[in-house]
């Protein structure tokens, strides 16, 4: 019969960021830049609250508990945003997912550990725009427009706002700025 040896923290963390995210999922630069910060933090949390050495780290340290104290930690002494306090979450628990296939010992542990839940926050809400503010708002001169204006209106993003844009106007941004230049002409 043979034995299959539980893997350790850092066997799973290095099979993690080079065969799984690198390899498998072929997740882009910035994604495993994010992620590797996120374990940075955790670790450097580990060893200076937990009086954790990296190097005896198990998974079985990553409980829920330690977790929330984490989490609490990025918000309260790290000064970070909910939504930044989330996409942590979000790498740790890609991370247990990843590691309860591997390491069934622990599958407890990683069972609590991924209850933590994601902490709601208020998204600020995009007013109505009549038609004629809209026209008036895409009229501004600057040479980037549609961002600096999704931005400043309150919209999440620039590609929302032209969705918006063309509902009510019934064309991109893009394409009624130049529908404008060729009526001025």
């Amino acid at each position: 019969m043979i034995r299959k040896i539980a893997p350790t923290f850092a066997g799973l963390v290095r099979e993690f960021f080079t065969d799984y995210m690198v390899q498998q999922r072929a997740l882009s630069p910035r994604t495993v830049a994010s992620y590797r910060d996120t374990f940075v933090l955790l670790l450097g949390f580990g060893e200076k609250n937990r009086h954790l050495p990296t190097n005896e780290m198990t998974i079985a340290d990553l409980n829920a508990r330690f977790l929330a104290d984490f989490l609490d930690h990025l918000e309260t002494n790290r000064h970070n945003t909910v939504r930044s306090r989330n996409v942590r979450l979000a790498a740790i628990r890609s991370f247990l997912k990843f590691a309860a296939r591997r390491d069934s010992a622990n599958l407890g542990v990683i069972e609590s550990a991924l209850s933590v839940p994601m902490k709601r926050f208020e998204r600020k809400m995009v007013g109505y725009l009549t038609r004629d503010q809209m026209i008036a708002v895409i009229d501004v001169p600057t040479d980037t427009w549609i961002t600096t204006i999704a931005h400043d209106l309150g919209f999440p993003s620039s590609q929302y706002f032209s969705q918006v844009f063309r509902r009510n106007i019934g064309m991109t941004p893009g394409q009624w700025r130049r529908s404008r230049q060729h009526s001025r002409r």
